[in-house]
């Protein structure tokens, strides 16, 4: 898991919410949509890190069956 990913991830989520809010109050469809964009691509983010963590414990197990398979 790269924390630094997780956290930019975090930052565009809290950016997103800001941006929509204020869309909301002032109207602004258009701040409103990016701000919603923002929040998915905070989500989209998110998820891309769990894919890479699981790929990594499928490799660990993998490597550990083949070492036990030859032990």
């Amino acid at each position: 898991m790269s924390l630094q990913e997780r956290a930019k991830a975090a930052a565009k989520d809290i950016e997103g919410t800001f941006e929509e809010a204020v869309g909301n109050v002032t109207g602004d469809n258009d701040k409103q949509i990016e701000g919603q964009a923002k929040q998915a691509e905070a989500h989209i983010r998110n998820i891309a890190e769990d894919i890479k963590d699981k790929a990594k414990d499928v490799v660990h197990d993998i490597k550990k069956k083949a070492k036990e398979a030859t032990d």
